[in-house]
């Protein structure tokens, strides 16, 4: 059958007039003043936005030829951010609402201001509503770790390392090439946890095996990876086959809470976040089970202070809603206490990666912006690539502020192969 043929073209004279762009309704015009009223009490970081309209502000003290510009595209944004705060902002900013010429600069300086760090009214009102943090048994573990983690090998392989490590590496300086910062922090994690050659050492979170390749490969250790992304099991095992390693490493697909045995040293990069509150105290128990007397344990974890703490676990952020369900930022205060009570362990070293964090989220968006069109090769649309840009600066700006910390810590007993450097335990009531 032939189609039938288009309709004609509209002349000048025909075409529909275009209607002109509606005037916001009460409720944006309402949000645009609460908005434009927090900058005018602006306290951080200078920095200049553009309104809709083309008025400019300038506000903050500082440098103003440094000042970060952020454009508001569409209204919208003010219902946005006066509704739901920082988490309205990421929204927004996936809609398209606004743009800045630096990102991670804007948000550095937003996290940094009273304005934005005061809780809207609004906010609250949309906390009460707002979804709770998702359950991290078993069954939701597994939903959640596939939610970010199975997005696709060749999709993190695209802006990783060569190592294939998704966490934050070490510098020595910050034109140090990625992948040499990333083996010093897998260097460092095996040090700490005094790793030796013939070693049985668990891995709670191989991700894509670099680990547990740098223990076997380079420290002659043994080594059981546990994993809960298919995904990720697949490479991380296919590259240890290519590495020579199979009967030196194990890696298993299997929940934390399933495995059993003893382990010489224990090892966890950047997992904790995804266990959830609920499950701290058995997840340190575990290590304290699993882990041999004289062993130690080294646990790299993303930390919020512990100032404001419980208001931040109380709510759902823009990271668990949009890119990484199910997910809780540590408590270094509250991981002590849980030590302190419910384990032999406790804490006997402590190092804070947070400015090599933030220099490895700018070297990963970097890599990320830069091969863009093999990300929407991929099937990935705009709004997931807005996403994940705005994911990955605002955290780092997050750690290049103070705003989070990324803690890497020693777990030992008394008797442990750190022994000689540890004072006497205190008896805890």
């Amino acid at each position: 059958m032939t189609p039938p043929p288009p309709p004609p073209a509209a002349s000048a004279a025909t075409a529909p007039i275009a209607a002109p762009p509606a005037a916001p309704g009460l409720a944006t015009r309402f949000a645009r003043r609460k908005v434009v009223e927090a900058l005018d009490g602006w306290t951080g970081a200078p920095l200049t936005v553009v309104l809709p309209d083309g008025a400019r502000r300038e506000v903050g003290a500082g440098d103003r030829a440094r000042a970060p510009t952020l454009t508001v595209r569409d209204p919208a944004f003010f219902r946005k951010v006066a509704l739901r705060g920082r988490l309205g902002l990421g929204e927004a900013y996936v809609d398209g609402d606004w743009d800045a010429d630096d990102l991670e600069a804007v948000l550095a300086a937003g996290l940094g201001a009273r304005a934005v760090a005061r809780r809207p009214l609004f906010e609250r009102v949309a906390a009460f509503f707002a979804p709770r943090r998702l359950v991290n048994d078993r069954a939701g573990s597994r939903r959640n770790i596939h939610a970010h983690y199975d997005l696709g090998n060749a999709f993190y392989a695209l802006w990783l390392d060569p190592t294939l490590t998704y966490s934050a590496a070490m510098f020595a300086s910050p034109d140090e090439p990625l992948e040499a910062a990333q083996r010093r922090k897998l260097a460092t994690m095996a040090a700490k946890a005094c790793v030796r050659p013939g070693d049985h050492v668990l891995e709670i979170g191989c991700g894509w095996g670099s680990f547990a390749r740098h223990a076997a490969g380079d420290l002659g250790a043994r080594v059981t990876g546990l994993t809960i992304s298919a995904a990720q099991h697949e490479v991380a095992t296919a590259r240890v086959r290519e590495a020579g390693l199979a009967d030196r490493v194990d890696l298993r697909l299997e929940d934390w809470r399933d495995t059993r045995g003893t382990f010489d040293a224990i090892v966890s990069i950047e997992m904790f976040e995804a266990v959830g509150r609920r499950w701290w105290r058995p997840w340190f128990e575990a290590v304290d089970r699993l882990l041999a007397d004289d062993g130690v344990a080294a646990v790299q974890v993303i930390c919020h202070p512990d100032a404001g703490f419980d208001r931040y676990a109380a709510r759902t952020d823009w990271i668990e809603r949009y890119v990484f369900p199910g997910s809780l930022l540590g408590s270094l205060g509250a991981f002590s206490t849980l030590l302190a009570r419910h384990t032999r362990l406790r804490i006997v070293g402590v190092e804070d990666l947070a400015p090599s964090y933030a220099l490895t989220l700018r070297r990963w968006r970097e890599a990320f912006l830069a091969r863009l069109p093999e990300v929407r090769a991929l099937g990935f649309d705009e709004r997931f690539v807005r996403t994940w840009t705005y994911y990955l600066a605002v955290c780092e700006a997050a750690f290049r502020t103070g705003h989070l910390h990324d803690f890497q810590l020693q777990l030992a007993r008394e008797g442990s192969r750190l022994a000689g450097a540890l004072p006497p335990r205190e008896t805890t009531p």
